[in-house]
């Protein structure tokens, strides 16, 4: 009376059928090895990294060596003067470094004599006679850089903000202090200005 006619079996195997082939479709699409399908930029990026792979390693190693030691040849020249200014450091780099390390080489500078100073000091404080030139030189030698270093970098601060008044300047203070405390013949970049010579 409840068991189902043997008319209804096909058409539910039909149904059935047909369930199973739309939960198929429904599945999302593997690649062979059971991994999904890479995007096209993965692919593209695993690519041109494979093609990239130098065949010979040490081959690649050895022009790797050449191109630094041709950049350093360059960058060397460009210190001392004799280059491009685009081979040198980016510390060194730029309008505002340049005027800074002009501005600098342009004018006397306390710090540059520091070493010399300190030497003296030493051997007057040696010799007992004149030890007590030394201690009195000391402290006045140094008060004479702060001062000097000072007014170098309010003096620095203000012709960047007139000459560069929408380029960063950040560093370049700092910079023209460092360069300042070295003696003149052992600066780098070499002076392209004479002293006394406007920036």
């Amino acid at each position: 009376m409840f068991r189902r006619s043997s008319q209804d079996a096909p058409a539910d195997a039909v149904t059935l059928e047909k369930n199973e082939d739309v939960t198929e479709s429904l599945r999302p699409a593997e690649a062979p090895k059971g991994r999904p399908t890479p995007k096209r930029s993965e692919a593209q990026a695993a690519r041109r990294g494979r093609a990239y792979v130098p065949k010979d390693r040490k081959e690649q190693a050895r022009s790797n060596r050449d191109a630094a030691r041709t950049a350093r040849e360059r960058q060397m020249l460009a210190l001392r003067g004799q280059g491009n200014e685009r081979d040198l450091p980016a510390r060194d780099q730029g309008p505002v470094r340049r005027f800074a390390r002009d501005f600098v080489d342009s004018r006397w500078t306390a710090f540059e004599f520091f070493l010399p100073i300190l030497l003296v000091i030493l051997v007057l404080s040696v010799i007992p006679s004149l030890a007590r030139i030394s201690v009195l030189l000391w402290p006045l030698s140094m008060v004479i850089i702060i001062l000097q270093t000072t007014w170098l970098g309010l003096v620095l601060r203000k012709q960047l903000r007139e000459r560069f008044p929408n380029q960063n300047t950040k560093g370049a203070i700092g910079y023209a202090i460092m360069r300042s405390m070295q003696m003149r013949r052992l600066r780098l970049p070499k002076p392209v200005v004479k002293r006394g010579q406007k920036p």
